[in-house]
């Protein structure tokens, strides 16, 4: 496993201070539940070696991490717990070399250009930035980013629901640190429905899934003019005729021939395809790889295997 790839695919990394070991669990069900398989469990706590491996133990696809490592001890009790990746606040290049020696995931603190640079001589391609909104935010980022080309950043420190797209939006950015969805007063209280339904809200705000369009199949294109044609006239839309389909206004696509779906096809449109597709693939869906629509590498669009409803539904980049 590409830990920090994996981190990218899921996009929010929930930070978690525990203090009792027993909480691991059910908090690491709440957290998956929820839309999130993975944590970074703070070295703030007693309990955090014990944490982690109660949540390794009983949910090894979960991506484990420990955060606020400081030394070389603490790396070691973090990997033999089961760490599957190592967070620092700051970088010391003695931790950065002890996880390197034995093969754990580093992403260690950064708040300037010199600390990137060190990170950058310690062949690191992805670094924490933090704190990250007291540090300058996210137009700090973009600012000191630009001279490094191949350095990707993992903002963390006052990021939260309101300004998580934002900092996700930037290409430099794999995925986002923050604790706004684990609460210390619903950890306390051990309400983990409380902290599964801040979860699934931050899930579903990263992903922004929604309906764009839906298509309509047709034997050719005379009957897909005259469909769109009346519910123009019926609604007060727009027509837009392309090569293969005409759009009433912007919500209905009638297709000039039977396209993909007994009835047709729903396009879901999405913040961000790659996590809604790998969200989607954790919920159980498959998908028709060879439907895939890249672009300079990028993924626009791509079909669901099976049809829902008699119709295909396809996920499509806003």
């Amino acid at each position: 496993m590409d830990v920090m790839q994996e981190l990218s695919r899921i996009g929010i990394v929930p930070v978690i201070a525990i203090n009792d070991a027993n909480d691991a669990v059910p908090l690491a069900k709440a957290l998956i539940e929820g839309g999130l398989p993975c944590a970074e469990v703070t070295f703030r706590t007693a309990a955090a070696a014990d944490a982690i491996k109660n949540m390794c133990e009983a949910f090894p696809e979960m991506v484990v991490g420990a955060g606020t490592v400081l030394t070389c001890e603490q790396v070691d009790r973090a990997v033999a717990a089961g760490a599957k990746f190592i967070v620092s606040p700051g970088l010391n290049p003695t931790t950065v070399k002890h996880c390197q020696e034995i093969g754990i995931p580093v992403c260690p603190g950064t708040a300037n250009p010199s600390d990137i640079e060190v990170a950058l001589s310690l062949g690191l391609k992805t670094v924490k930035f933090f704190p990250a909104e007291a540090a300058g935010g996210l137009k700090y980022i973009k600012s000191i980013a630009a001279p490094y080309v191949d350095m990707k950043f993992m903002p963390t420190g006052g990021v939260n629901e309101k300004n998580l797209l934002d900092y996700l939006s930037f290409n430099k950015i794999i995925c986002c640190g923050g604790s706004w969805m684990v609460p210390g007063d619903a950890v306390k209280a051990k309400d983990w429905d409380r902290i599964r339904e801040l979860t699934s809200s931050a899930v579903q705000l990263m992903l922004g899934l929604e309906i764009a369009h839906v298509g309509i199949n047709s034997e050719n294109e005379a009957e897909a003019m005259d469909t769109a044609t009346k519910l123009c006239k019926l609604l007060g839309w727009s027509m837009k005729v392309g090569n293969s389909s005409i759009f009433a206004g912007t919500g209905i696509e009638v297709m000039k021939t039977k396209g993909r779906g007994a009835m047709g096809h729903i396009a879901i449109k999405t913040n961000f395809i790659d996590r809604a597709k790998a969200y989607l693939e954790r919920q159980g869906f498959e998908f028709d790889e060879s439907s895939a629509n890249v672009k300079d590498g990028k993924l626009k669009a791509i079909y669901l295997k099976d049809e829902i409803g008699g119709f295909a539904l396809h996920l499509v980049q806003k």
